[in-house]
């Protein structure tokens, strides 16, 4: 670029037709030639040295224009820091040249000032799109690498989506998606990947009729292209009308997928199988998937040393499990032993979360003997976990939710009485993680349900550990602390379980205790609370026996896109407060002491 300069100072031109350089631009030239010597050492965004790259931008003539576009781009390789409009402007002027080079120059450095947040939005807000459109359309392959490029880069900020896709951008963004250059392609399906992160203009591709074209560049060689189109399409499967249209248009795509999941690179698999997750939030591919293979794809990424890979597969197995009609399957696939396995053999605490969840699904989903599940270890694993001073609160969260599905299986109870399972739960119900307390009452309130047949275990228990069974009750049901209407609803319960099914000897513990029973009468006058319930919010069921979890749909960041359940009406919870604690009353008042 600076021979370029060099040849237009002495007055040398490869165009006839062109003029002398004016003086000015002479004096522009000369300059940028000896800046450029020191460029290490000078900001060309501001001050002369702008100055001197706008003269020549805004020139007539045409080879001091492409050394304008050249040096703007060159700058830009090395320097993308927020710039100012002055900046912006002869580049953007640079865009509208008819001159192919000049274009390709100028738009090249668009996208390089495009990796800065601040310069996306400023290119798109001074009107960068209308020329970059025009650039993507032109018959010039490296025009339409640029122009794609910058776009891809671009379509990065949130602000500049729905500009872009009103714009008219995503219609060429699909042709080139298809272009025979694989560098073209790649820009376009990169464009089109980062217009995926949100559900308005996911709507818009969809409508745009992109989804053929992500799913046609399945079948590319180029891992490159297999990713964004499989990450654009997962994010395409968050959304139930996304996956109603992929399972309505595209009866090849779970083939496709799972052959990813097979061959392909690292992070090509991963994300298959991320796509496969999405996709087995709904009963339709929850099946398909099971029926085309899947199962035995996961199980060698199950037991893989690499942990995106155990993440991503037990994610998925965790959806699969939702269908009572994929147990069988699983179960005879040689699943169950990897996943009770991974419990304490994996350092991710998300993968232990996901593997946790399809053990509670599996166990949860149908009626058939879960002696399998006791004899690959299921509780000595959840308890080596649960008793780890190391243990995540969520992942203990996920185990003990689990357990209260456990609790309600006639041949998986005994395993956590008996397991002494009890002393591990009690404390968790002073645990300060709402969800992690909430999910440890809940569990000792299926279990209470069992209090005839393990009355002696309930006994032992009652004032160890910390402070045992009865400080929970005790502590739940004070009247004058504040509780969480629904945590004093478990113990209500508990205490309404262990009453009517406990031995003698436990209902005496319960009856007499010195603070229990009073503060169950306070609560069934409605006199406890005179001022209405003192509720927290919260996000938990009121239901003692939570089945499985719902399946969830995540963007290809990881994020789930679910809103987790309602609440429930704060009057309606306050109602059946006082209802159970009226009926526990008249339960103690007709025992038989």
């Amino acid at each position: 670029m600076i021979l370029a300069l060099w040849r237009h100072v002495d007055g040398d031109s490869s165009r006839e037709e062109e003029p002398l350089l004016a003086a000015k631009e002479r004096e522009a030239v000369n300059m940028l030639v000896d800046l450029f010597e020191r460029r290490a050492t000078v900001s060309f965004y501001e001050g002369e040295p702008l100055e001197a790259l706008s003269t020549l931008a805004y020139s007539d003539v045409y080879h001091l224009q492409l050394s304008a576009a050249t040096a703007f781009s060159e700058i830009s390789e090395m320097d993308t820091r927020p710039v100012t409009r002055e900046a912006l402007e002869p580049i953007l002027y640079l865009l509208h040249s008819p001159h192919i080079d000049v274009q390709h120059g100028a738009s090249a450095a668009l996208g390089n000032l495009a990796v800065n947040v601040e310069n996306k939005l400023l290119i798109v807000r001074m009107g960068g799109l209308e020329p970059l459109i025009r650039q993507m359309l032109s018959p010039n392959i490296d025009a339409q690498i640029n122009s794609v490029g910058c776009i891809t880069n671009l379509a990065t900020a949130e602000e500049n989506k729905m500009r872009i896709a009103k714009s008219g951008a995503l219609l060429p963004l699909i042709r080139l998606a298809k272009s025979q250059d694989v560098r073209v392609q790649r820009n376009a399906a990169g464009a089109l990947l980062n217009m995926t992160h949100s559900a308005e203009h996911r709507q818009q591709l969809v409508g745009a009729n992109a989804v053929p074209t992500l799913v046609q560049l399945l079948g590319s060689d180029d891992a490159e292209l297999q990713y964004y189109a499989t990450t654009a399409l997962s994010n395409i499967a968050v959304d139930d009308t996304g996956r109603q249209l992929l399972w309505e248009t595209q009866p090849v795509l779970v083939d496709a997928l799972i052959r990813f999941v097979d061959t392909a690179t690292i992070k090509v698999q991963c994300q298959a199988i991320l796509t496969l997750r999405n996709l087995a939030s709904d009963e339709q591919y929850q099946l398909q998937i099971v029926e085309k293979g899947g199962l035995r794809s996961l199980l060698p990424l199950l037991q893989s040393e690499y942990d995106p890979l155990v993440v991503s597969a037990s994610a998925c197995l965790r959806n699969l499990s939702i269908h009572p009609d994929n147990e069988k399957p699983i179960l005879d696939s040689g699943i169950l032993e990897c996943l009770v396995g991974l419990i304490t053999q994996s350092a991710s605490e998300e993968a232990q979360c996901h593997v946790i969840s399809a053990l509670r699904n599996l166990v949860a989903n149908s009626d058939s003997a879960k002696a399998p599940f006791a004899a690959a270890g299921l509780f000595d694993h959840i308890k080596a976990v649960m008793m780890s001073p190391a243990a995540s609160p969520t992942v203990v969260g996920e185990m003990v939710a689990a357990l209260n599905v456990f609790a309600l299986d006639d041949s998986l109870w005994p395993y956590i009485i008996d397991g002494a399972f009890l002393e591990l739960l009690i404390p968790l119900t002073h645990a300060p993680q709402l969800e992690l307390q909430y999910n440890a009452c809940v569990t000792i309130s299926s279990l209470a349900a069992k209090a005839g047949e393990a009355g002696e275990r309930f006994v032992q228990v009652w004032d160890r550990p910390n402070g045992g069974l009865q400080s929970y009750l005790a502590t739940c049901l004070a009247v004058d602390r504040g509780m969480d209407p629904m945590l004093r609803s478990v113990a209500l319960w508990t205490v309404y379980l262990l009453v009517e099914n406990g031995s003698p000897e436990l209902v005496r513990l319960v009856t007499g205790h010195p603070s229990i029973i009073k503060n169950i009468d306070m609560i069934a006058s409605a006199s406890a609370l005179p001022d209405g319930p003192d509720v927290r919010s919260s996000a938990y069921t009121t239901d003692s026996t939570p089945g499985p979890r719902a399946s969830r749909a995540f963007d290809a960041d990881g994020f789930a896109l679910d809103g987790g359940e309602p609440d429930e009406n704060e009057d309606e919870i306050y109602t059946r407060m006082v209802t159970l604690a009226q009926d526990l009353v008249a339960l103690v008042n007709a025992l038989d002491y």
